[in-house]
């Protein structure tokens, strides 16, 4: 039974990544408003339940790496060593996804396409801000978590916001010396050093709580 298991969920995972792939390419070869649903079920060669049953919305294909960063960030809260801040540890963990080169930070030509095309189309900024959204509320339930307070708590509020900020200036910062200089060391350099800067200050703005 494990084994059917896993089979299915191998191919469940395998379609899901063809439709990815294929969206990918058409947003980028089309522009993002100019793809149908209809378009990429045709061109991925499933049907356009399948495609919905994958993703719920066509922005969803185009952030289809938001997930794995949401899933990444609350496992690094999850496992930080016992000696380290929470606030620590999302610095930390900002290092990694960066010097790793982990997909969702990553400076390269692709990566400035995908800030162009999120640029260029209204649907495609709206899902980013709602994203953002989304991500300070998962944030800031996995450091109320970690900090044993009660979900909801307003400085742990205030530290997944004032965090997921610190990420999104750091990111744009990034790219945009991506796109000066096309290279990738300095890009990265950059947005760790707004990284860095943008921490020492929420240290200070969580002085005496939990997540110091």
């Amino acid at each position: 039974m494990s084994m059917e298991i896993d089979r299915r969920t191998r191919k469940r995972l395998a379609t899901r990544q063809v439709i990815s792939d294929v969206a990918t390419r058409l947003f980028l070869k089309k522009g993002f408003d100019n793809v149908t649903v209809d378009e990429i079920a045709e061109a991925a060669d499933v049907g356009r339940k399948t495609v919905f049953n994958h993703f719920a919305r066509k922005e969803d294909m185009f952030f289809d790496l938001d997930g794995q960063g949401r899933r990444d960030l609350e496992d690094a809260l999850k496992s930080r060593q016992g000696g380290a801040s929470l606030v620590e540890t999302l610095r930390l963990f900002a290092h990694r996804s960066a010097l790793e080169g982990r997909p969702y930070i990553r400076f390269f030509p692709g990566s400035q396409q995908f800030v162009s095309a999120v640029v260029a189309s209204e649907a495609l900024t709206a899902r980013a801000r709602a994203i953002r959204d989304e991500l300070t509320d998962v944030l800031s339930n996995a450091l109320s978590e970690a900090a044993g307070q009660p979900a909801g708590d307003p400085a742990a509020n205030l530290s997944a916001a004032l965090f997921v900020t610190t990420w999104v200036v750091a990111a744009i910062e990034g790219h945009r010396v991506f796109g000066e200089r096309e290279d990738a060391e300095e890009a990265v350099a950059s947005f760790l050093a707004m990284i860095d800067l943008g921490t020492r200050g929420l240290k200070v703005a969580m002085d005496s709580t939990p997540y110091e």
